[in-house]
């Protein structure tokens, strides 16, 4: 329904981008390595697994979930905001309204899980 893995990491990639270029995501950009390539692989991965395709992503991590993963990072309200702003606006920019808003609904509720006070 999204248009597949090129589709996947077309968003994965705008999404990096605008984390890497965008002030407004300063704080955000701020928890990761120097080097995006790694994460840009993995949450490409990862969103192709939760969107219904291959599994690449758990089979590499066994008993692994997005919520482990990001276990050791320090994600607050903020970040959570800069986040999921990200993500929609790269979201936005490659699908349809109705099906980028579930789908950045989604992840917005996956992404304010992952909030510690």
């Amino acid at each position: 329904m999204i248009g597949g893995a090129d589709t996947i990491r077309s968003i994965v990639n705008r999404f990096y981008d605008l984390m890497d270029t965008d002030p407004a995501y300063a704080r955000l950009r701020a928890l990761h390595a120097p080097d995006l390539g790694p994460m840009r692989a993995s949450l490409a991965d990862f969103l192709m697994a939760w969107s219904g395709g291959p599994r690449h992503w758990f089979e590499q991590r066994p008993g692994a979930c997005v919520m482990s993963a990001h276990r050791s990072i320090a994600v607050d309200i903020a970040t959570r905001d800069q986040w999921v702003e990200a993500m929609r606006r790269a979201i936005d920019e490659h699908l349809e309204p109705g099906l980028g808003g579930s789908m950045i609904e989604a992840l917005g509720r996956m992404a304010t899980a992952m909030v510690r006070d």
